[in-house]
Formats: structure tokens, sequence, C-alpha cells
């Protein structure tokens, strides 16, 4: 098998693993992500379609290393899974800086006593101190 659509079908398992059994964060349920994902798609036929197109191609690809079935506008299959890993695994990295914060930021909270998670900074103890 080409070396190429390997490494796609390779990237696109190993990110569908990522986020089912590692990060867990819930994106592939969000509408949110799927509407991402569209967004992306629509750009990356319009950029892509450009550098690959095979009447005057910027980016060329070693046919033997694909499957050569480009659609559309000449686009090779295997930039749609590339494509679909890399702004996926960013997103999940993004996802797992924001939890990992929100979790420190609960456990601060909780060791200043407050239960709710609010913002420690001016509030107010009851005999006019200010817990900082």
């Amino acid at each position: 098998m080409p070396e190429y659509t390997v490494l796609t079908v390779i990237a696109v398992l190993a990110t569908v693993a990522l986020e089912l059994f590692v990060f867990r964060t819930g994106i592939f349920t969000t509408a949110q992500y799927w509407l991402t994902m569209v967004i992306v798609f629509g750009f990356q036929v319009l950029v892509d379609g450009w550098l690959t197109k095979l009447s005057n191609p910027i980016v060329i690809y070693h046919p033997e290393q694909m499957l050569g079935i480009r659609f559309p506008w000449d686009i090779p299959i295997e930039d749609y899974g590339f494509g679909f890993a890399m702004v996926t695994l960013t997103i999940l990295g993004w996802r797992r800086l924001i939890d990992r914060a929100a979790v420190r930021a609960d456990a601060a909270a909780a060791g200043n006593g407050l239960a709710d998670g609010a913002q420690a900074e001016g509030a107010s103890t009851g005999d006019d101190t200010q817990v900082r």
C-alpha cells in the first residue's frame, strides 16, 4: 500500500483512538466540533484544490505513494484524512490544556475554602478582611 495512504490511515486511527480512549473530551459528540470540521474542509478544498490542481500543480505528489483518488479539483483523498488528524489533534491538545487549567483552578478554589469555585480575589470573609 502507498506510504502516504498508510500514514494517513494511521494518523486518522490514532487520532480517533486518542480521543476515545485517552483524552475522552467528547468532542466527536458536539455540533461545534463538526461545524469546525465543515469550515476546515471547506477552506481545505479551496486551498488544496489550488495547490494540487493537475493543470498547474504547486504541490506534486509521487503517484506511487498515494491511491491516486482525487476529489474534487484534483485533491488527493489522503489530504482529507491528514487534515482531519491535524486539526482534531490540535483541538484535543487545546481541550486537554483547558481541562487541566480548570481542574487546577477548582483545586485552588477548594484549597481557599471556596466550595463553588468562585474567584477568591476580593471576596469578603465577613470580618471585613479579604481573602487573597
